[in-house]
């Protein structure tokens, strides 16, 4: 089966998950504050130990160096992101927030595992920690109008932080955990997929999909986050050498997928239009089951 063919498969998969979700809030099985309590989970726990077991690889000098590519990499594919942003959405603020940050950990890792296995994750690592990083400054700036809101002590205390400093302190040392402390990890890393398709299924399901379907500006939204950004990605990443199509490959998935689910979050935490937010993320759900098996079939052409 052919890579974009496969993607396109595994994203099926993932929007029967959302139908989960959404069926389970129809029914009153999933309440708003249970969706919070999902979310808190995602946060603070699951993710964080996607992340770690992310980075527990063999420390060899091609690895450092990939660390090192891959993370100035990552950072540039996140400003190409606040760029197209800022050309298409303006001063919309939740536009802006909803074009610039993706949704590689929920929705990128499991794709990325899919095509490529479960080595390329080390790839996207610094891509999320920077993500992250992003929406807790820059992020919450757009949605505030202020800057300087979040103080370094709560951003050095952030779970992804935190998991990125034990993860690189495991590569860096080269830590052997106990296997009984591996398995859990492998457990609880397991839940970040189902249970962010579930809180997708959640927000879809509060959704009028008729009418958010027919609102012109989210489609302005969609286009950044779901075209034109990954396509100016793909090309930055047609610099890296052909040895590193993996690497290419890991972060030109993160940079295709949808709005990311914390917009809704921050916008509910920030009294922003939290309404607007959701329906970024759904209709940038709906739509990327066409663009991303597009985006990585085209870096399929251009990489070869």
């Amino acid at each position: 089966m052919s890579m974009p063919a496969t993607l396109a498969l595994q994203i099926v998969v993932m929007f029967m998950l959302v139908g989960v979700g959404f069926a389970m809030f129809r029914a009153g099985k999933i309440t708003m504050e249970g969706n919070r309590t999902i979310g808190n989970i995602l946060v603070y726990l699951s993710l964080p130990c996607v992340i770690v077991k992310g980075l527990m690889v063999e420390r060899t000098p091609e690895n450092v160096v990939a660390l090192g590519v891959s993370a100035l990499m990552g950072l540039a594919a996140l400003l190409v992101s606040v760029l197209v942003a800022r050309l298409i959405l303006r001063e919309d603020a939740i536009g802006n927030f909803s074009a610039t940050f993706s949704n590689p950990s929920f929705f990128g890792i499991p794709l990325v595992v899919s095509i490529l296995g479960q080595e390329p994750i080390f790839y996207m690592t610094a891509y999320i920690a920077f993500m992250n990083l992003g929406q807790w400054t820059y992020g919450v700036s757009l949605l505030t109008g202020e800057r300087g809101r979040v103080s370094m002590g709560s951003l050095v205390r952030s779970p992804f932080m935190v998991a990125t400093v034990v993860g690189l302190v495991l590569f860096a040392a080269q830590i052997q955990l106990p296997g009984v402390v591996m398995s859990c990890l492998d457990y609880v890393s397991a839940l970040n997929t189902p249970l962010a398709m579930f809180a997708i299924g959640v927000y879809l399901a509060q959704s009028h999909l008729s009418d958010v379907l027919h609102r012109i500006g989210l489609y302005k939204v969609a286009l950044a986050r779901l075209l034109v950004t990954p396509l100016v990605t793909l090309a930055l990443l047609s610099l890296l050498p052909t040895p590193m199509l993996q690497m290419k490959l890991a972060i030109l998935v993160a940079q295709a997928c949808p709005v990311g689910l914390n917009v809704a979050v921050y916008a509910q935490l920030h009294d922003a239009d939290y309404v607007y937010a959701v329906e970024t993320i759904v209709v940038s759900v709906l739509l990327s089951l066409v663009s991303i098996p597009l985006v990585v079939g085209l870096a399929q052409m251009a990489w070869g």
